[in-house]
């Protein structure tokens, strides 16, 4: 493991903000923003509404734009990293599909539960939390790691979970008629499009109009703050008592199992760009995606979806800061 601590600081020109600053200069405001999200909302200046319109600008216009913005702008070839796919699709899946079984087999769980549970270990909020972290600690380069992160998200982990879940509920639903209904909704998310968008101006050498352009910078630049903002409204009222034995397991591997199982691909398929090795990290420790809850009610697991999510963003402060102090050291824990 010092091994792998080695190969991933071998070679870094650290950002300059990274040698100057602490790790807690980083991850403080991230979660100084979550918290007034929190506050706002506990205090009654936003109401669950104005959370849920927070949320969906981001979903649906902010990210689009900071991706499309991040791919459109760089030759297709510093963009795709067949490396950095298979390494975060690998770890991703093994997490995931490791939990699904401890959830069925040990916890005797329904195939579901076991579905939901095993989701919520592997699939991080990489939109919402995620960026924001990773643009700080290395730059640039956070807007390529998103969209590849993305990619692996939305085509292969979130697809995966969903048909499984899907094959728990609906025993008698064919699985093709299952795989079509979650192909037609890919292609309906404004986050798939955006990818395409930006990889195919890319690889066309394509520009938008000044002003045009001008525009889908100026709502790219308001992902990070409103996604943490509505990160924070989405917090208030949740509970984890009566399930925090599960919540623990589903907590821990999100954000210590998840980033070890990048952490061990590597040592398999070494990614050559350093900044894309650090980012591998960065992204599988962030908590859960924040529409996990959403997934989740769908099959009446809203309330364990709930607790999980707010356990497990309430840790990572520790978590997240810990992870970027290793990786920037360069050092294993301990």
């Amino acid at each position: 493991m010092a091994a792998g601590w080695r190969l991933l600081a071998a070679n870094t020109a650290r950002p300059e903000s990274v040698r100057m600053l602490p790790i807690l200069a980083i991850t403080l405001p991230i979660f100084l923003i979550i918290g007034l999200g929190y506050l706002a909302t506990r205090q009654g200046m936003f109401t669950p509404d104005h959370i849920r319109g927070l949320g969906r600008f981001v979903i649906t216009f902010a990210l689009p734009a900071l991706m499309f913005r991040s791919l459109a702008q760089r030759p297709l070839g510093e963009i795709v990293d067949a490396r950095y796919l298979a390494v975060f699709g690998l770890g991703s899946l093994t997490v995931m599909l490791g939990s699904f079984a401890w959830f069925r087999v040990a916890r005797k769980h329904g195939v579901t539960a076991s579905t939901l549970r095993a989701l919520g270990t592997a699939a991080s909020n990489s939109g919402f939390i995620g960026y924001p972290v990773a643009a700080q600690f290395l730059g640039p380069v956070a807007g390529v790691a998103l969209a590849l992160t993305m990619v692996i998200e939305n085509l292969v982990v979130l697809p995966v979970a969903l048909a499984l879940a899907e094959a728990g509920s609906s025993q008698h639903a064919k699985p093709g008629a299952i795989a079509a209904s979650i192909l037609a909704n890919l292609a309906r998310t404004p986050l798939i499009l955006a990818i395409l968008a930006g990889g195919a101006f890319s690889l066309l050498g394509l520009h938008l109009p000044g002003p045009i352009a001008k525009a889908v910078s100026m709502v790219a630049d308001a992902s990070a703050p409103v996604a943490l903002f509505a990160i924070g409204g989405t917090l208030v009222g949740l509970r984890v008592a009566g399930m925090a034995g599960e919540i623990a397991q589903v907590a821990s591997a999100k954000l210590l199992l998840h980033p070890l199982a990048m952490l061990g691909f590597m040592q398999i398929i070494p990614i050559a760009n350093p900044d894309l090795r650090r980012a591998a990290l960065v992204f599988s420790c962030i908590p859960m995606m924040s529409i996990y809850p959403i997934l989740g009610q769908k099959y009446g697991q809203e309330r364990f979806c709930a607790a999980a999510l707010l356990a497990a963003t309430t840790a990572s402060f520790l978590t997240i800061t810990l992870v970027l102090w290793l990786v920037d050291a360069g050092m294993p824990a301990g």
